[in-house]
């Protein structure tokens, strides 16, 4: 085996280690207000966010095209480009795990794929595409998938109130504590659907770069496809308790019934994003789901200053997880 070989079977090693990291990073969003409402035990929920993260391998490839060709030139850069991105995305997803802010794995991936990609060819290198393609959906997303988990978490809790309004708030509960396997079940779907392609898409540009694909060929190999929704499902399993005690009780004090409202919204917000192929970011999406349906109690049920630095988490991890990839790059590039 000479050293392309192994460089490339290195790399998908590295991307499906990436992918784990973003399951047991991400595994917050999926579980963590089925565990604060404590309609489940933390382990019993992640082995449902686990195996609904997989059964998502049924959901189509579109976001991982996007990842594969919609954001970088594959044509202008090499293996060692996607190895210091990969080096990029983990750093910084281990990073924020750390300290427990649920920062978005999917941004921390394209923002360090791109770092790496510029460092090597320029600001060219990126591919810029009419809305929802390439880099114009997935940047709109920062802001349209929180604003629209929101207003979807907004409308929800409203229309169930009306609906549930004659009930007594003892029977809601015991309805909604079921209700919320569904709900959670339904993110942890839309969770693994759209965040597994992104691994998918960039081991499909690792084996084009080193010439083991056709570009051409728009097919993507089972085993990839498998691989990346095996390794992000025993991500989940192994869970990101911090981040769960941010999103599950800092944020705002969440009943059952606001559970599944913010787990439905969320939901189908990241459907609606991966139906366009956008690699949106499934933290952002959930966090702006659970602010609306904490708001419509009152705007001080929302802890307004947890909020503002998750926000500023989400701001940042593009140009440092880019910075990271990119000063990596130029570290591998000393010794080529």
């Amino acid at each position: 085996m000479d050293s392309t070989h192994i460089l490339v079977v290195f790399i998908i090693l590295l991307a499906l280690a990436f992918d784990y990291t973003n399951g047991f990073h991400d595994a917050a969003n999926s579980i963590a207000t089925v565990v604060s409402t404590r309609v489940l035990s933390p382990g019993k929920a992640v082995l449902l966010a686990a195996f609904f993260n997989f059964v998502a391998i049924f959901g189509g490839i579109g976001v991982a095209k996007t990842v594969y060709k919609g954001l970088v030139d594959i044509n202008q850069v090499t293996l060692w480009v996607v190895l210091a991105g990969l080096v990029g995305a983990i750093s910084w997803n281990l990073l924020t795990w750390y300290f427990g802010l649920p920062t978005s794995s999917s941004h921390a991936l394209v923002g360090a794929y791109a770092g790496a990609a510029i460092a090597k060819a320029g600001w060219g290198v990126l591919i810029w595409q009419a809305w929802p393609k390439g880099w114009a959906g997935t940047l709109s997303a920062i802001v349209m998938s929180p604003m629209l988990g929101m207003i979807l978490g907004i409308t929800l809790m409203v229309i169930v109130a009306w609906i549930f309004r004659s009930f007594a708030p003892s029977r809601v509960d015991r309805i909604f504590r079921v209700g919320q396997l569904l709900s959670a079940s339904l993110f942890s779907y839309s969770h693994g659907g759209n965040d597994a392609q992104k691994t998918i898409g960039i081991i499909m540009a690792t084996l084009t770069i080193a010439g083991w694909h056709n570009a051409n060929d728009n097919s993507i190999p089972t085993w990839v496809i498998i691989s990346a929704f095996t390794a992000i499902g025993l991500g989940t399993m192994s869970g990101g308790w911090r981040i769960v005690k941010t999103m599950g009780s800092k944020i705002t004090k969440l009943k059952p019934v606001g559970g599944f409202c913010a787990e439905t919204g969320g939901g189908l917000v990241i459907m609606l994003m991966t139906h366009f192929g956008i690699p949106v970011s499934t933290t952002h999406t959930i966090t702006g789901a659970i602010v609306g349906v904490g708001s419509t109690h009152r705007l001080s049920a929302v802890k307004w200053g947890v909020a503002g630095r998750i926000v500023w988490a989400w701001v940042i991890t593009i140009p440092a997880a880019a910075g990271i990839a990119a000063l990596t790059y130029k570290l591998i590039s000393l010794f080529q």
